[in-house]
Protein backbone atom coordinates (compact mmCIF):
# COMPACT_ATOMS: atom_id res chain seq x y z
CA UNK A 1 0.00 0.00 0.00
CA UNK A 2 0.95 3.46 -0.73
CA UNK A 3 1.57 5.55 2.57
CA UNK A 4 -0.10 9.13 3.33
CA UNK A 5 2.40 12.28 2.20
CA UNK A 6 1.63 14.90 4.41
CA UNK A 7 2.72 18.78 3.35
CA UNK A 8 6.21 19.70 3.37
CA UNK A 9 7.66 20.73 6.83
CA UNK A 10 10.35 22.66 7.02
CA UNK A 11 11.71 23.88 10.11
CA UNK A 12 14.49 26.37 9.81
CA UNK A 13 14.06 30.48 9.99
CA UNK A 14 12.68 32.34 6.45
CA UNK A 15 10.24 29.97 5.45
CA UNK A 16 7.06 31.27 5.04
CA UNK A 17 4.80 28.05 5.50
CA UNK A 18 1.47 28.28 3.47
CA UNK A 19 1.42 24.50 2.54
CA UNK A 20 -0.40 22.39 5.22
CA UNK A 21 -3.63 24.95 6.63
CA UNK A 22 -2.00 25.67 9.58
CA UNK A 23 -3.60 28.62 12.24
CA UNK A 24 -0.61 31.51 11.86
CA UNK A 25 -1.97 33.00 15.08
CA UNK A 26 -1.46 31.35 18.50
CA UNK A 27 -4.10 29.52 20.72
CA UNK A 28 -6.68 30.78 23.00
CA UNK A 29 -4.64 32.17 26.50
CA UNK A 30 -7.19 29.74 28.03
CA UNK A 31 -6.04 26.57 26.36
CA UNK A 32 -2.16 27.35 26.77
CA UNK A 33 -2.80 28.07 30.92
CA UNK A 34 -4.40 24.94 30.62
CA UNK A 35 -2.03 22.88 28.96
CA UNK A 36 0.70 23.78 31.30
CA UNK A 37 -1.54 23.43 34.13
CA UNK A 38 -1.90 19.77 32.77
CA UNK A 39 2.23 19.80 32.59
CA UNK A 40 2.40 19.19 36.09
CA UNK A 41 0.66 16.00 36.38
CA UNK A 42 2.34 13.99 33.73
CA UNK A 43 3.19 10.72 36.26
CA UNK A 44 -0.32 10.42 35.94
CA UNK A 45 -2.33 9.10 33.01
CA UNK A 46 -4.98 11.10 31.39
CA UNK A 47 -8.78 10.71 31.98
CA UNK A 48 -9.08 7.76 29.82
CA UNK A 49 -12.39 8.58 28.07
CA UNK A 50 -11.71 12.54 27.56
CA UNK A 51 -14.97 12.83 29.44
CA UNK A 52 -14.64 16.84 30.19
CA UNK A 53 -13.51 17.40 26.21
CA UNK A 54 -16.60 15.34 25.00
CA UNK A 55 -18.88 17.09 27.27
CA UNK A 56 -17.46 20.86 25.81
CA UNK A 57 -17.13 19.23 22.35
CA UNK A 58 -21.16 18.05 22.55
CA UNK A 59 -22.82 20.67 24.31
CA UNK A 60 -21.44 23.59 21.76
CA UNK A 61 -23.16 21.16 19.92
CA UNK A 62 -26.95 20.68 21.89
CA UNK A 63 -26.15 17.30 22.59
CA UNK A 64 -25.40 15.16 25.41
CA UNK A 65 -21.82 13.59 26.13
CA UNK A 66 -22.97 10.53 24.58
CA UNK A 67 -23.00 11.58 21.73
CA UNK A 68 -19.24 12.67 21.15
CA UNK A 69 -16.20 10.73 21.38
CA UNK A 70 -12.33 12.88 21.34
CA UNK A 71 -9.47 11.28 19.35
CA UNK A 72 -5.52 11.83 18.74
CA UNK A 73 -6.48 14.52 16.06
CA UNK A 74 -9.76 13.71 14.09
CA UNK A 75 -7.53 11.44 11.99
CA UNK A 76 -7.45 8.96 14.78
CA UNK A 77 -11.56 9.05 15.08
CA UNK A 78 -11.54 8.35 11.06
CA UNK A 79 -8.78 5.55 11.49
CA UNK A 80 -11.91 4.20 14.33
CA UNK A 81 -14.57 4.61 11.96
CA UNK A 82 -12.80 2.42 9.17
CA UNK A 83 -12.08 -0.15 11.51
CA UNK A 84 -15.69 -0.05 12.60
CA UNK A 85 -17.48 0.04 9.61
CA UNK A 86 -15.40 -1.27 7.05
CA UNK A 87 -13.91 -4.19 5.59
CA UNK A 88 -13.21 -6.82 2.74
CA UNK A 89 -17.25 -7.00 1.81
CA UNK A 90 -17.69 -3.82 3.13
CA UNK A 91 -16.67 -1.04 1.22
CA UNK A 92 -15.52 2.55 1.74
CA UNK A 93 -15.28 5.53 -0.42
CA UNK A 94 -14.91 9.35 -0.87
CA UNK A 95 -15.08 11.55 -3.52
CA UNK A 96 -12.01 12.02 -6.08
CA UNK A 97 -10.02 14.16 -5.33
CA UNK A 98 -10.22 14.23 -1.61
CA UNK A 99 -8.50 14.11 1.83
CA UNK A 100 -6.10 11.37 0.34
CA UNK A 101 -5.51 9.56 3.84
CA UNK A 102 -8.88 7.77 3.75
CA UNK A 103 -8.25 5.34 0.93
CA UNK A 104 -4.55 4.77 3.00
CA UNK A 105 -6.47 4.14 6.04
CA UNK A 106 -9.02 1.69 4.34
CA UNK A 107 -5.99 -0.46 2.45
CA UNK A 108 -4.29 -0.63 6.02
CA UNK A 109 -7.42 -2.06 7.33
CA UNK A 110 -7.78 -4.80 4.21
CA UNK A 111 -11.12 -2.95 3.33
CA UNK A 112 -12.46 -2.23 -0.10
CA UNK A 113 -12.30 1.12 -1.34
CA UNK A 114 -14.30 3.13 -4.00
CA UNK A 115 -13.51 6.58 -5.65
CA UNK A 116 -16.65 8.51 -6.60
CA UNK A 117 -15.49 10.65 -9.18
CA UNK A 118 -17.20 14.77 -9.84
CA UNK A 119 -19.17 14.85 -12.95
CA UNK A 120 -19.31 18.27 -12.79
CA UNK A 121 -15.78 19.98 -10.95
CA UNK A 122 -16.70 20.47 -7.07
CA UNK A 123 -20.28 19.55 -7.45
CA UNK A 124 -21.65 16.74 -5.21
CA UNK A 125 -22.53 13.51 -6.92
CA UNK A 126 -25.19 12.43 -4.60
CA UNK A 127 -27.00 10.23 -7.50
CA UNK A 128 -23.72 8.11 -8.09
CA UNK A 129 -22.43 7.92 -4.41
CA UNK A 130 -26.19 6.46 -3.60
CA UNK A 131 -25.49 4.45 -6.21
CA UNK A 132 -22.46 2.96 -5.04
CA UNK A 133 -22.43 -0.09 -3.08
CA UNK A 134 -19.99 1.59 -0.18
CA UNK A 135 -21.41 1.50 3.62
CA UNK A 136 -19.07 4.04 4.84
CA UNK A 137 -18.63 6.72 2.91
CA UNK A 138 -16.12 9.90 3.69
CA UNK A 139 -17.48 13.34 2.71
CA UNK A 140 -15.24 16.50 3.30
CA UNK A 141 -17.39 19.66 3.96
CA UNK A 142 -15.81 22.10 2.89
CA UNK A 143 -14.00 19.87 1.12
CA UNK A 144 -10.12 19.70 0.46
CA UNK A 145 -8.39 20.48 -1.38
CA UNK A 146 -10.75 23.10 -3.27
CA UNK A 147 -12.22 24.57 0.23
CA UNK A 148 -16.22 24.62 -1.33
CA UNK A 149 -18.95 23.57 0.76
CA UNK A 150 -21.85 21.60 -0.67
CA UNK A 151 -25.09 22.21 -0.32
CA UNK A 152 -26.43 20.70 3.15
CA UNK A 153 -29.84 20.05 1.46
CA UNK A 154 -27.65 17.45 -0.66
CA UNK A 155 -25.98 16.15 2.49
CA UNK A 156 -28.97 15.45 3.96
CA UNK A 157 -30.37 14.16 0.91
CA UNK A 158 -26.91 11.61 1.36
CA UNK A 159 -27.57 10.75 4.78
CA UNK A 160 -31.46 9.69 4.34
CA UNK A 161 -30.74 7.78 1.02
CA UNK A 162 -27.12 6.24 2.23
CA UNK A 163 -27.74 2.43 3.22
CA UNK A 164 -24.90 2.71 5.60
CA UNK A 165 -22.80 5.28 7.42
CA UNK A 166 -22.04 8.48 6.35
CA UNK A 167 -19.35 10.84 7.62
CA UNK A 168 -18.71 14.66 7.34
CA UNK A 169 -15.03 15.72 7.39
CA UNK A 170 -15.22 18.99 8.89
CA UNK A 171 -12.52 19.63 9.60
CA UNK A 172 -12.47 23.26 8.17
CA UNK A 173 -15.86 23.37 9.84
CA UNK A 174 -15.29 26.50 11.75
CA UNK A 175 -15.03 28.64 8.54
CA UNK A 176 -17.65 27.49 7.00
CA UNK A 177 -20.96 29.75 6.75
CA UNK A 178 -22.65 26.09 7.95
CA UNK A 179 -22.30 22.77 9.37
CA UNK A 180 -24.20 19.59 9.14
CA UNK A 181 -24.24 18.90 12.80
CA UNK A 182 -28.22 20.16 12.74
CA UNK A 183 -28.51 17.20 10.71
CA UNK A 184 -27.27 14.67 13.43
CA UNK A 185 -30.84 15.04 15.20
CA UNK A 186 -32.77 13.43 11.73
CA UNK A 187 -29.96 10.68 10.75
CA UNK A 188 -28.96 8.51 13.32
CA UNK A 189 -26.59 7.08 10.46
CA UNK A 190 -24.25 10.47 10.46
CA UNK A 191 -20.66 10.98 11.55
CA UNK A 192 -19.19 14.63 12.51
CA UNK A 193 -15.60 14.82 12.96
CA UNK A 194 -14.16 17.97 13.85
CA UNK A 195 -10.73 18.87 14.46
CA UNK A 196 -8.74 21.83 16.95
CA UNK A 197 -5.47 22.09 14.24
CA UNK A 198 -7.20 24.45 12.47
CA UNK A 199 -9.20 27.07 13.96
CA UNK A 200 -8.38 26.44 17.32
CA UNK A 201 -4.44 26.90 16.72
CA UNK A 202 -3.77 23.41 18.59
CA UNK A 203 -1.98 21.07 15.32
CA UNK A 204 0.77 20.35 17.75
CA UNK A 205 -1.52 18.24 20.42
CA UNK A 206 -3.36 16.48 17.49
CA UNK A 207 -7.11 17.09 18.95
CA UNK A 208 -10.36 15.97 17.38
CA UNK A 209 -13.21 14.79 17.88
CA UNK A 210 -16.57 13.71 16.60
CA UNK A 211 -20.35 13.64 17.46
CA UNK A 212 -22.69 11.30 16.49
CA UNK A 213 -25.87 9.05 17.27
CA UNK A 214 -25.03 7.30 21.52
CA UNK A 215 -24.67 3.64 19.37
CA UNK A 216 -22.43 4.79 17.10
CA UNK A 217 -20.18 6.52 20.28
CA UNK A 218 -20.53 3.53 21.98
CA UNK A 219 -19.06 1.30 19.10
CA UNK A 220 -16.30 3.26 17.97
CA UNK A 221 -15.44 3.49 22.00
CA UNK A 222 -14.89 -0.70 21.83
CA UNK A 223 -11.99 -0.49 19.69
CA UNK A 224 -10.27 3.45 20.67
CA UNK A 225 -7.42 3.08 22.82
CA UNK A 226 -8.01 3.14 26.40
CA UNK A 227 -5.55 6.14 26.60
CA UNK A 228 -6.24 7.75 22.93
CA UNK A 229 -5.67 11.13 23.92
CA UNK A 230 -2.78 12.85 26.48
CA UNK A 231 -3.82 14.64 29.49
CA UNK A 232 -2.01 17.77 28.17
CA UNK A 233 -4.52 17.68 24.62
CA UNK A 234 -7.26 17.12 26.61
CA UNK A 235 -6.66 20.12 29.30
CA UNK A 236 -5.80 22.40 26.30
CA UNK A 237 -8.64 21.17 23.95
CA UNK A 238 -11.59 22.01 26.55
CA UNK A 239 -10.67 24.84 27.52
CA UNK A 240 -10.25 26.00 23.88
CA UNK A 241 -13.46 25.05 22.94
CA UNK A 242 -14.91 27.04 25.98
CA UNK A 243 -13.23 30.39 25.31
CA UNK A 244 -15.76 30.69 22.23
CA UNK A 245 -15.23 34.66 22.14
CA UNK A 246 -11.69 34.19 21.07
CA UNK A 247 -11.71 31.07 18.80
CA UNK A 248 -14.81 33.34 16.67
CA UNK A 249 -12.28 36.12 16.67
CA UNK A 250 -9.27 34.39 15.16
CA UNK A 251 -11.70 32.29 12.75
CA UNK A 252 -13.28 36.12 11.98
CA UNK A 253 -9.58 37.38 11.12
CA UNK A 254 -8.49 34.48 8.86
CA UNK A 255 -12.05 34.45 6.96
CA UNK A 256 -11.53 38.65 6.52
CA UNK A 257 -7.45 37.74 5.13
CA UNK A 258 -9.18 34.46 3.09
CA UNK A 259 -11.72 36.87 1.49
CA UNK A 260 -9.67 39.73 0.68
CA UNK A 261 -7.00 37.77 -0.85
CA UNK A 262 -9.88 35.81 -3.02
CA UNK A 263 -10.69 39.43 -4.92
CA UNK A 264 -6.80 39.92 -5.56
CA UNK A 265 -6.36 36.62 -6.79
CA UNK A 266 -9.65 36.56 -9.06
CA UNK A 267 -8.13 40.48 -10.19
CA UNK A 268 -5.41 38.82 -11.58
CA UNK A 269 -7.75 36.61 -14.05
CA UNK A 270 -7.44 33.50 -11.54
CA UNK A 271 -9.72 30.96 -11.53
CA UNK A 272 -10.57 30.92 -7.32
CA UNK A 273 -12.89 28.23 -5.84
CA UNK A 274 -15.19 30.04 -3.05
CA UNK A 275 -13.84 28.71 0.26
CA UNK A 276 -15.07 27.99 2.91
CA UNK A 277 -12.08 26.96 4.53
CA UNK A 278 -8.67 28.34 5.86
CA UNK A 279 -7.39 28.08 2.76
CA UNK A 280 -7.76 29.00 -1.24
CA UNK A 281 -7.40 26.53 -3.70
CA UNK A 282 -6.54 29.00 -7.62
CA UNK A 283 -5.74 28.40 -10.90
CA UNK A 284 -2.73 30.64 -11.44
CA UNK A 285 -2.27 32.65 -14.95
CA UNK A 286 0.29 34.00 -16.30
CA UNK A 287 0.40 37.60 -17.72
CA UNK A 288 -0.20 36.56 -20.98
CA UNK A 289 -3.27 34.04 -20.21
CA UNK A 290 -1.78 30.86 -20.28
CA UNK A 291 -2.90 28.61 -17.61
CA UNK A 292 -2.03 24.37 -17.25
CA UNK A 293 -0.34 22.17 -15.28
CA UNK A 294 3.43 23.54 -16.56
CA UNK A 295 2.14 27.56 -14.96
CA UNK A 296 1.13 25.72 -11.45
CA UNK A 297 4.45 23.82 -11.59
CA UNK A 298 6.30 27.13 -12.72
CA UNK A 299 4.86 29.26 -9.93
CA UNK A 300 5.01 26.68 -6.98
CA UNK A 301 8.69 26.32 -8.35
CA UNK A 302 8.89 29.92 -7.56
CA UNK A 303 7.52 30.93 -4.88
CA UNK A 304 9.80 27.76 -3.20
CA UNK A 305 12.92 29.57 -4.31
CA UNK A 306 11.94 32.25 -2.68
CA UNK A 307 11.30 29.95 0.40
CA UNK A 308 7.30 30.05 0.68
CA UNK A 309 5.57 26.82 0.93
CA UNK A 310 2.03 26.33 -0.79
CA UNK A 311 0.68 22.70 -2.06
CA UNK A 312 0.08 21.38 -5.45
CA UNK A 313 -1.79 18.01 -5.93
CA UNK A 314 -0.32 17.27 -9.82
CA UNK A 315 -1.99 13.72 -10.15
CA UNK A 316 -5.33 14.69 -11.17
CA UNK A 317 -7.29 16.33 -13.74
CA UNK A 318 -9.00 18.28 -11.52
CA UNK A 319 -5.81 19.53 -9.11
CA UNK A 320 -2.64 19.41 -11.40
CA UNK A 321 -3.61 22.89 -13.06
CA UNK A 322 -3.96 24.65 -9.32
CA UNK A 323 -2.01 25.54 -6.00
CA UNK A 324 -3.43 25.74 -2.94
CA UNK A 325 -2.85 28.51 -0.26
CA UNK A 326 -2.76 28.15 3.08
CA UNK A 327 -4.47 31.51 4.50
CA UNK A 328 -1.19 33.50 6.83
CA UNK A 329 -1.38 36.31 8.87
CA UNK A 330 -1.09 39.92 7.06
CA UNK A 331 2.81 40.01 6.62
CA UNK A 332 2.61 36.59 5.50
CA UNK A 333 0.05 36.87 2.97
CA UNK A 334 1.85 40.29 1.75
CA UNK A 335 5.24 38.32 0.85
CA UNK A 336 3.36 35.40 -0.97
CA UNK A 337 1.27 38.61 -3.04
CA UNK A 338 4.76 40.70 -3.64
CA UNK A 339 6.49 37.60 -5.00
CA UNK A 340 3.84 36.31 -7.28
CA UNK A 341 3.48 39.42 -8.22
CA UNK A 342 7.59 39.59 -9.14
CA UNK A 343 6.65 35.74 -10.82
CA UNK A 344 3.97 37.87 -13.72
CA UNK A 345 6.47 40.62 -13.96
CA UNK A 346 9.50 38.68 -14.70
CA UNK A 347 7.82 36.47 -16.94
Amino acid sequence: MAPYTPGEQINEEGWTKLNTNENPFPPSPAATDAAAAALEQLPLYPEPTSAELRAVAASRAGLSPDHAIAGNGSDDLLNLLVRTFSGADRPAGALDPSYSLYPVLAAANGSAWRDIPFREAFRLPVEDILASDCQLFFLTRPHAPSGVAFPLSEVAALAESLDGILVVDEAYGDFAADSALPLLREHPNLVVTRSLSKSAGLAGLRIGYALADPGIIALLDRIRDSYNLDRVAQAAGAAALRDEGYLEAIVGKIAYIRDFYAGEFAGLGWQVFPSQANFLFVEPRRADGTTGPEVAADLFAHLRAHRILVRRFPKHPLTRSCLRISVGDEEQMLRLWNTIRQWQENE
